[in-house]
């Protein structure tokens, strides 16, 4: 009961300001037994339908996305997140990300498909719709029988989704509106049988949302298949709407309502679209330890160099940490609609204030895990040199599908900035407290520091105080830049940027470290020797970003005596007491590596 009522407390954007005890965070060791199934499921079709096929995916072969969605539909993949009323399978958030997760990495194409169907394409009738509307169109688009679409972004608004120029036009009896404009990037438009599509009602501040269903007789027309870098299975064209008529009943949620539909099922879209960087980063990782083990020059396996033993640590590092982080927000988003069930709301109520509860994390990880597996792709292309530039590796491919990642689902400039944006209007709320602890660092800065060596004996107990002394850092930068620029904060986006970028790094190096905690209690040190090295190795690097982060924000908005006092602070907070042997660190993850020839933790 007791861990039921600590984790009610905590809410989104508070881990920075409240201590999370490692027995309270969700780890993939946490699987339960049903999940483990899901999992080797999804593996196997993923090793089955989609990766023996990579040189028919990357020839555009469109067909075959729509196949494999099809397969997908009848093994229940695509119904993991629908509720049983409605023909899915009900699970909860945790295995809705699992199955994101292990389904993505076969091919950029399939995993885009999958995404915008599963998610944009269906989740918005799910929890918005109305019963009518539930009961005519999520039973078919949970297994697959039609395929969803999201249409949203136009030419002249994409960030600035709320600026379309797509209108409705409500008939004379009232009983239909007409669309017309044009959409654009609209991902599986080729093969879709239903469309979200959002218009503005005369001159309405707020779009609205419309289910259109894709009939060609009804002024829908489609551009050719985008020609794109990654992606290239991936059905994505322009959609044209020309006095397309929708009855009003198909109207979504109500009207005006449509930005905020929209923002809702982008949160759910990052936590997911995080999770599905997971597998790919876990694949390429193995594939170039493969290739390391077996390539030689000099006589030698190049797996054994440092040069590269240094690039397959990292990789396995940056994995570790996504994972951890991915799968302890999903729980906690997963716990919190528990609550809220509990409490009496609707199913669809309460998955939607549970994901928005954490939007702050969603943003947190679709930034991190986006631009890590780009970072893994880019290193496996140089570990496999020359032939990692060649079509006939998997690499080139990985590398050109990660690429979209850092753009869809909002851009990850934007996900920064509102990280930081959504915690000050939760600070401005009540609902995170960052007023006073940022007030006890303003005191702790004027006081005298203590000298006393600390016992730093115990496993992570230096890492636990570097997060705690990281925490302060961000309070102290983000208070200080408040404090001077109030609510025109929003203005100086460098400024949000760096600060996104301390506590972007801040929940990452926490999530890793608590996992691992969690697992050394339960399986002993010695077995977590390779994961409390990669904990150490991802908190080194997030402490360095952190000082460059802080410095650079500290030196653009404070002078005189106000920016050294800060400095000094920084220089506080970053310090440690022991620095750890990073040679050493990544020697010990990169020979598990090795030796295990696979991502393997």
């Amino acid at each position: 009961m007791e861990a039921t009522q600590d984790k009610e407390l905590l809410r989104g954007g508070q881990f920075l300001v409240k201590e999370t005890k490692c027995e309270d965070v969700f780890t993939p060791e946490d699987f339960s037994e049903e999940q483990k199934m899901m999992k080797d499921a999804v593996m196997e079709f993923n090793d089955r339908e989609v990766i023996p096929h990579k040189a028919r995916f990357e020839a555009k072969d469109y067909a075959l996305t729509e196949e494999c969605m099809v397969k997908a539909g009848e093994l229940g993949f695509l119904g993991v997140s629908v509720p049983e009323a409605y023909g899915g399978l009900g699970m909860g958030f945790v295995s809705t990300c699992l199955t994101c997760d292990y389904i993505s990495s076969g091919t950029g194409s399939f995993s885009t498909a999958f995404g915008a169907h599963t998610g944009i394409g269906t989740m918005p009738i799910t929890l918005y719709g109305t019963e009518e509307q539930k009961q005519k169109y999520v039973p078919k688009l949970a297994t697959g029988e039609w395929f969803g679409a999201y249409c949203l972004t136009e030419p002249g608004a994409g960030s600035d989704a709320n600026s379309g120029k797509t209108t409705a036009e409500l008939s004379a009896d009232g009983k239909s509106y007409k669309i017309n404009g044009q959409k654009m990037w609209i991902s599986n438009a080729g093969f879709c049988s239903v469309m979200i599509v959002f218009a503005r009602i005369e001159d309405d501040k707020n779009i609205t949302g419309f289910i259109i269903e894709n009939d060609k007789t009804n002024g829908i027309t489609m551009g050719e298949e985008e020609r794109k870098l990654g992606i290239r299975a991936s059905s994505t064209r322009q959609v044209f709407f020309n006095d397309t008529v929708v009855p009003a009943e198909n109207m979504l949620a109500g009207r005006g309502e449509g930005f905020k539909i929209a923002m809702n099922a982008l949160n759910v879209g990052r936590i997911k679209l995080a999770a599905a960087c997971l597998d790919s980063q876990r694949r390429i990782l193995s594939i170039a330890v493969n290739y390391a083990n077996e390539r030689k020059q000099f006589k030698t396996r190049i797996s054994d160099f440092g040069a590269i033993k240094v690039k397959l640590a990292e990789m396995a590092t940056s994995a570790y940490a996504g994972e951890s982080a991915t799968y302890r927000a999903a729980k906690n988003i997963e716990d919190r609609i528990a609550l809220r069930e509990a409490a009496g709301n609707t199913h669809q109520e309460a998955e939607l204030k549970g994901v928005e509860e954490y939007a702050i994390e969603c943003s947190i990880l679709k930034v991190a895990v986006s631009e890590d597996v780009q970072n893994a792709a880019d290193e496996g292309i140089q570990i496999f040199g020359g032939m990692g530039f060649s079509e006939e590796t998997p690499m080139e491919a990985a590398w050109r599908d990660a690429r979209i990642a850092r753009i869809y689902e909002g851009t990850n400039e934007i996900n920064r900035m509102l990280s930081v944006g959504m915690l000050v209007k939760k600070a401005m709320k009540g609902h995170v407290d960052l007023l006073g602890p940022a007030q006890k660092v303003q005191e702790e800065l004027m006081g005298i520091p203590s000298f006393d060596t600390p016992d730093y004996s115990e496993l992570f107990s230096e890492e636990k105080e570097m997060i705690k002394k990281l925490k302060k850092t961000f309070l102290m930068v983000a208070g200080g830049a408040v404090q001077k620029y109030g609510p025109q904060l929003e203005d100086h986006q460098q400024l949000l940027i760096a600060a996104a970028d301390i506590l972007i790094e801040i929940y990452m190096a926490e999530s890793a470290i608590l996992r691992t905690e969690k697992n050394a209690q339960r399986f002993g040190e010695e077995a977590q020797s390779v994961q409390i090295a990669m904990s150490k190795l991802y908190l080194y690097h997030a402490v360095d970003i952190i000082e460059e982060k802080g410095k650079e924000s500290i030196i653009s908005f404070a002078e005189g005596d106000e920016q050294r006092m800060l400095l000094m602070g920084l220089k506080r907070f970053t310090k440690y007491q022991n620095y750890p042997d990073i040679v050493d660190l990544r020697d010990e993850i990169a020979e598990k590596v090795k030796a295990e020839n696979k991502y393997c933790f």
